[in-house]
């Protein structure tokens, strides 16, 4: 790689960190600069891994030293979105992109719009606990999450929030805060399954990983700073973009 390369990478990076911590779409920065830079799609899903990992680490610590995060209270989610991610990675079937996509962009606009017209949803100061009577369709959602996080990761942010949210009564920064706990514990299942598989540029990966954590820790600053209205308005912004980008308007 060149010096310019290596530049490109880890500005990437950064952006891709602040962006996902903050709301999520992140990696559709980085994964299309990794495929231009001369990766496979295959080594760009694998490599883009290692930042994942290493900007939600840097949001987790800062987090949980902010007591946002106690990680005590986390389990009953992450561990089936776990799961869901392993059964995702390990899945060798080649999925229809262009249904994907716009699955994707069908959800995006679903939550823009719950975002934008009910706002109440999104920025009530007080998170509530999850009701006995849906918790095991909680866990079911969040494998489903899980899986796809692990298959593709792009666009996972957004449906984590939603579920958080809207299906588990947390206010947005708290479930933005459970969002990159969630994602560090699947990415690591996922990254064991794509190196396994030698799906990994490890050059690339650290470069653009260094600038994730960076971007990680500074939106989780923003994050806890700004509060739950910061936060809506700038997953409005980032979900319009996603749609926007996703279908071919840029």
């Amino acid at each position: 790689m060149s010096s310019l390369h290596i530049i490109l990478l880890f500005i990437a990076g950064l952006a891709s960190g602040f962006i996902n911590v903050i709301a999520g779409g992140g990696s559709s920065i980085t994964l299309p600069l990794m495929i231009f830079l001369g990766l496979t799609p295959g080594e760009a899903n694998g490599t883009n891994r290692i930042s994942i990992l290493m900007q939600s680490v840097a949001g987790v610590e800062t987090f949980r030293r902010n007591k946002v995060i106690t990680f005590s209270e986390w389990w009953r989610l992450t561990l089936p979105s776990a799961l869901g991610a392993l059964a995702g990675a390990l899945t060798a079937v080649e999925l229809n992109e262009e249904v994907m996509k716009w699955s994707i962009v069908a959800f995006m606009t679903v939550v823009l719009l719950l975002v934008i017209f009910k706002p109440e949803v999104w920025i009530k100061e007080h998170a509530t606990n999850a009701t006995a009577s849906n918790k095991y369709l909680q866990m079911v959602i969040f494998f489903l999450i899980g899986f796809y996080g692990g298959f593709i990761q792009v666009g996972v942010g957004f449906m984590l929030i939603a579920g958080l949210v809207m299906g588990c009564g947390f206010n947005l920064v708290k479930g933005n805060a459970m969002k990159v706990l969630i994602v560090m514990v699947f990415t690591v299942i996922a990254l064991l399954v794509f190196v396994a598989d030698g799906r990994i540029n490890w050059l690339v990966g650290v470069v653009t990983g260094a600038g994730s954590m960076l971007g990680g820790w500074l939106g989780a600053k923003v994050t806890i700073r700004g509060g739950a209205k910061y936060v809506r308005w700038f997953l409005i912004v980032t979900l319009i973009a996603m749609i926007l980008k996703l279908a071919g308007v840029f």
